[in-house]
């Protein structure tokens, strides 16, 4: 069932022959560092009483979020993840900490797909439970910090070069999992946010809803251009049968430049689907592990 925000994304109408959706967090912006290490970290560690197993926390929160095929993981199922790895950490294990029970939170992930600070409230508001209202507490806290700290950040090179020049050809949506008040903010401090018909955050739901609903059926497939720096992008993409092009993590610059001197040729003259995907999909698989390294 739609939400509102959904309805709004199926109200958009094709003003070009292409559409390309972009993530933003570590894929137009260097902003996933500083966010998972100053603020998501930290508030973390504060909330859910971690403070005598910080080393582990920080460690398995950044393989989470940003050196794993998890990277780009929506916060609360991030948050999930985090848990149940540290559960299982010997090191964790023998210090007797107690970690936070998430059941309640797995639920509401479950049944619903817009995992949002705005749902999450509702939820929280109905079931009356404290693990919901202290993950809430906790979204917000993430957010103060990261309105407070996260300034200044400006796009990865050929960031701004690309969007000039596909924007003569193609829509362009952003596509994050990040909340709508940040993405506004972090893409009209920098002016980019002209160069958008649409801005798509956690509100709208899952990145496969924004391009369902903004994109699948208005447009040719082959015409329909995911762009993103995590799995969960590709998936996004690969879910709703069109075309992803990968920023790799730690490449960032080198991906984009590729993307603006030939990826985007490829795409709007229809040979990017076949070889030339699949090769840059393969690299792009290489730099993400799957397995912790504690493992």
């Amino acid at each position: 069932m739609k939400n509102n925000y959904q309805q709004l994304l199926t109200e958009l109408s094709p003003n070009k022959e292409f559409f390309i959706g972009i993530d933003s967090d570590g894929c137009a912006f260097d902003t996933m560092e500083i966010k998972h290490k100053e603020c998501f970290y930290p508030q973390t560690v504060l909330f859910w009483n971690l403070q005598s197993i910080s080393k582990y926390v920080s460690e398995t929160w950044e393989y989470v979020n940003l050196y794993s095929k998890s990277r780009g993981i929506n916060r609360f199922k991030a948050l999930i993840y985090l848990i149940s790895l540290l559960s299982e950490r010997k090191e964790v294990i023998a210090s007797n900490v107690k970690l936070p029970d998430m059941s309640s939170i797995i639920e509401w992930t479950e049944k619903e797909s817009k995992l949002s600070e705005l749902f999450l409230k509702n939820y929280a508001e109905k079931v009356n439970d404290e693990i919901v209202s202290k993950t809430l507490q906790w979204s917000m806290a993430i957010n103060n910090d990261i309105a407070l700290k996260v300034k200044g950040i400006e796009p990865f090179l050929f960031v701004r070069e690309s969007l000039l020049k596909i924007n003569e050809y193609s829509d362009i949506m952003v596509v994050s999992q990040t909340p709508i008040e940040t993405l506004e903010r972090e893409w009209s401090e920098n002016k980019l946010d002209e160069y958008l018909s649409f801005i798509a955050g956690q509100e709208y739901g899952t990145k496969q809803e924004h391009i369902r609903y903004a994109a699948k059926g208005k447009y040719e497939d082959d015409k329909i251009l995911m762009i993103g720096d995590a799995p969960g992008d590709l998936e996004a993409a690969k879910d709703n049968g069109v075309l992803f092009y990968p920023i790799n993590p730690g490449d960032e610059e080198n991906s984009w430049k590729r993307f603006y001197y030939e990826g985007f040729d490829k795409f709007i003259s229809g040979s990017y689907k076949g070889e030339y995907e699949n090769n840059v999909i393969k690299e792009f698989d290489q730099y993400l592990p799957s397995d912790p390294p504690w493992w």
